[in-house]
């Protein structure tokens, strides 16, 4: 009885906090379904009545939208693609092999992550101004592989030093080479590491604003997160349009986890059981 009681107190809690941690979300999106007499209303509208989707049309119309997406996907996939390939390597070096300076190296990629990203937005402006990368893509992209690099290293590197090496040696006496028994063995297990790790790449580089704001000038060159903020003007904020537009640019993040979720799961057991 007591056990059944706890149980049930355990579920009540876990359910309320799940509601709390969704409720944003459900507001968001029921605000961009709303008209605009009910977003305005000082009563509250739980659900919306009737649903609309002007707000989405209103905010798909916002000059630069579809441009701000392209621009928003090259630098994100670009950031991840790159960060993941890095921070693997650089993992399994810190993780696997003793070098001069592995000590020092770990010490490092912890510190940068105690470093306020507020504090670094003029020193990095400067730099990348003094090599004509500000208003630039390719100056954003470089920015955020510095923020992302770090904690990717330092995730990936727990995940395959946490993989025995008993297994890679097995593998070795059972005729496998050195790269042959790491790609058989270790990268599946380590797969759901890189997944995880990718998504919070993703989810970080495609959030970030004070950064996109500061370099990117050009109305061509911005990113959804700048093209957000049109919708807060000196006459007022158009929320219809904001919240239409926020679940609009959180749709891309949503679409990554489902494509990539799967992998998780799928690679916790596969190493130890191929090749």
């Amino acid at each position: 009885m007591r056990r059944g009681i706890a149980r049930t107190g355990y579920d009540a809690i876990g359910v309320l906090v799940f509601a709390v941690m969704m409720f944003p979300i459900y507001w968001m999106v029921s605000t961009a379904l709303k008209p605009g007499t009910e977003i305005l209303s000082l009563t509250p509208y739980w659900v919306p009545n009737p649903i609309t989707f002007d707000n989405f049309k209103t905010a798909i119309a916002v000059p630069f939208f579809w441009n701000d997406v392209v621009n928003s996907l090259v630098v994100v996939l670009t950031v991840v693609a790159i960060s993941i390939v890095l921070a693997f390597l650089a993992a399994v070096a810190v993780a696997r092999f003793g070098f001069r300076g592995r000590s020092a190296f770990i010490v490092m990629v912890i510190a940068v992550q105690m470093v306020p990203l507020n504090a670094l937005v003029i020193p990095i402006y400067l730099l990348l101004d003094s090599v004509g990368q500000v208003d630039s893509l390719l100056g954003v992209i470089a920015y955020y592989m510095a923020v992302v690099l770090p904690f990717m290293i330092w995730t990936l590197r727990g995940f395959v030093h946490n993989i025995p090496v008993d297994l890679e040696e097995a593998a070795m006496v059972d005729g496998a080479s050195r790269v042959g028994a790491f790609m058989r063995i270790v990268f599946p297990l380590v797969a759901p590491g890189l997944v995880a790790t990718a998504i919070f790449g993703f989810i970080q580089a495609w959030n970030e604003y004070i950064i996109a704001y500061v370099l990117l000038s050009s109305s061509s060159k911005q990113t959804l997160t700048i093209w957000l903020a049109s919708f807060t003007t000196q006459h007022g904020t158009d929320w219809g349009g904001l919240m239409a537009g926020a679940t609009l640019t959180a749709l891309p993040v949503v679409v990554f986890f489902l494509l990539v979720q799967r992998h998780v799961a799928g690679g916790l057991t596969a190493g130890a059981v191929k090749g």
